[in-house]
């Protein structure tokens, strides 16, 4: 009964844009399976009410289907696609935002013995569980709002603190309390990967992004390979390649200028890295995505 409620709120309420009228909250429809398309997870909460979805984070691969739900707890490079969708019966999904100070303030609030025990290291960024009945619940209860507009101010708000409060205490509890923790492994690496995300155009030292993250090296190789599947060279180059695709779109005749932006001062090895990660050379993927709009298959559901 919960999941086919969640479909019908999903099928009434779903846009274009993904959007709805509640901060942070999101609905996706795909009528056809797509192909893999690149993207970043954000750091979301993903629950699949019909169809299914693939996403595959370096070398592990993640498959979640109806009644399952995807945490993300680090904006992470990642391939998405819908590989369960028809016209008839489309993939239906709910996204939530998950925000670090709103889970560091439950954290804050809970009782002694009221969470789990942490367990050592990084979790991995990314993970998926079958959604209890609890979570299932707040979620419908969440997208009822949509329909009563006078009371969606007041408890959605309160609705959304129970969805986290499910998360933090549910099965994949570990990685979302680590996005509230200041100090916490996923935290560091969180860190780290902004930091590179912000200057991966720019060399680097691993050792220094680890001194910064606030890690000894090998705690920081460790705790990174956990939390993102990669190296922190593996990840960067994603980085790069990530946003030479985005770039080409508005300059696909301007390969070599694009491949220096992002950091490769070699035009072969940008090409042939490029390929071997989309498939294609630069210029033909250029003229392929030129005129295209999509919207991004990322860890959103």
């Amino acid at each position: 009964m919960r999941l086919e409620e969640l479909r019908t709120l999903l099928a009434r309420h779903a846009r274009p844009d993904w959007t709805t009228a509640i901060d942070g909250v999101l609905i996706s429809r795909v009528d056809r399976p797509d192909p893999p398309e690149p993207s970043t997870s954000g750091t979301v909460l993903a629950v699949i009410a019909q169809g299914a979805k693939r996403l595959a984070l370096g070398d592990r691969v993640y498959e979640y289907g109806a009644g399952q739900y995807l945490v993300a707890s680090v904006d992470l490079p990642v391939t998405g696609q819908f590989t369960r969708a028809d016209p008839d019966r489309p993939a239906l999904g709910f996204g939530l935002t998950l925000e670090p100070s709103a889970v560091a303030e439950l954290l804050l609030q809970a009782g002694p013995g009221d969470l789990p025990r942490a367990g050592a290291g990084a979790p991995s960024g990314i993970a998926v569980s079958d959604a209890p009945p609890a979570l299932l619940d707040a979620v419908v209860r969440m997208l009822r709002l949509l329909d009563e507009p006078r009371d969606r101010a007041v408890l959605a708000p309160l609705v959304k603190r129970e969805i986290l409060w499910r998360l933090i205490t549910g099965e994949q509890g570990a990685a979302v309390r680590q996005l509230g923790l200041a100090d916490s492994g996923l935290s560091h690496v969180s860190r780290a990967v902004r930091w590179i995300r912000e200057h991966y155009a720019e060399p680097f030292r691993v050792e220094d992004v680890a001194r910064m993250s606030g890690m000894s090296v090998s705690a920081f190789y460790r705790n990174f390979q956990a939390v993102t599947a990669m190296s922190p060279i593996q990840f960067r180059k994603q980085i790069r390649l990530q946003e030479a695709r985005l770039l080409l779109t508005t300059s696909p005749g301007d390969v070599t200028g694009v491949g220096q932006r992002v950091g490769y001062d070699n035009p072969s090895q940008f090409s042939r890295e490029y390929r071997r990660q989309f498939g294609m050379p630069p210029s033909q993927d250029a003229a392929r995505l030129r005129g295209t709009v999509r919207i991004p298959a990322g860890a959103l559901p």
